[in-house]
């Protein structure tokens, strides 16, 4: 499978990454170790992003205005934006990969999953459920991420997928939903350490988890699957989500971890956040 990602070095502070024809140095925290490649490596790269006094590209006209890659078989569309980000985490290819294996195509008939996407961003996650066969319903705060996602669904021949394209707050939907006794059978979340509603609605991350969580074990249902959640939060360490899962959902097996950016062989694997899977049987995802 051809994969146009690549971590290529990382080191001081930065990550040095390849999206396709595209090679980008940003900031990664993380990265506290010294870079394996000599200067002339990064210095060659196409752009450069950096928060030392806000948010700032440097050689941004090199950029092409969008361009398209293919991750994890998966593919997506590009384009830089004002705080670093190009539409893609590609730590998440290994929630991709369980949503592939935990959605297997069901045998005798069974009916279609039905998954919820929160804080859905362009639609990793989204595209990785339907492509498995599952009923999506996608919810994201942003407007143009929604459509965003869309334009990613249609760049993957999921334009008509059943999917639901939602643009609201979470905490409103969720408390919706339930009033609608609305039932999924997997929910996939991966919340900012702070975020803004369609109407203003302030998300944070160290109150506002919890009661999240709360409201989505209450949609679980009908032979539920699978919870997976994620952040890039410092305080959400992958145990720490482990204990938010097994706090509010039912017996079940909780597996976490770290996820990471990863190169050839000899790159070093860069942790950048964490997640914690909750599946209701043992079988490993």
């Amino acid at each position: 499978m051809s994969d146009d990602y690549e971590l290529l070095d990382s080191g001081d502070g930065l990550k040095l990454e390849r999206f396709g024809p595209v090679t980008l140095v940003r900031p990664c925290a993380r990265a506290l170790w010294h870079p394996r490649l000599p200067p002339a490596a990064w210095e060659g790269a196409t752009a450069t992003f950096d928060r030392h006094d806000g948010n700032r590209w440097h050689n941004r006209g090199a950029l092409p205005e969008s361009w398209n890659v293919a991750v994890e078989g998966l593919r997506f569309r590009l384009s830089s934006t004002d705080f670093g980000h190009l539409g893609i985490f590609p730590e998440q290819r290994l929630i991709w990969r369980r949503l592939h294996e935990a959605l297997r195509p069901p045998t005798g008939g069974a009916r279609r999953p039905e998954i919820l996407n929160l804080f859905a961003y362009s639609g990793g996650a989204t595209l990785a459920a339907a492509r498995a066969g599952a009923a999506v319903c996608h919810l994201d705060a942003s407007k143009g991420m929604v459509q965003w996602a869309r334009d990613n669904a249609a760049l993957n021949g999921l334009q008509d997928a059943p999917v639901r394209w939602i643009v609201e707050d979470v905490g409103r939907f969720l408390e919706r939903e339930i009033s609608r006794g609305r039932r999924y059978q997997g929910i996939i979340l991966d919340p900012p350490s702070f975020g803004r509603g369609r109407r203003g609605e302030v998300f944070k991350v160290e109150q506002d988890l919890l009661p999240t969580l709360e409201r989505c074990a209450r949609l679980l249902g009908g032979e539920p699957l699978f919870v997976a959640l994620s952040a890039h939060s410092p305080e959400c360490t992958p145990a720490v989500l482990g204990a938010l899962l097994e706090t509010v959902l039912p017996a079940g097996h909780i597996s976490w971890g770290e996820l990471v950016l990863e190169g050839r062989e000899d790159v070093t694997p860069l942790p950048v956040s964490a997640y914690a899977w909750w599946q209701a049987t043992a079988r490993s995802p």
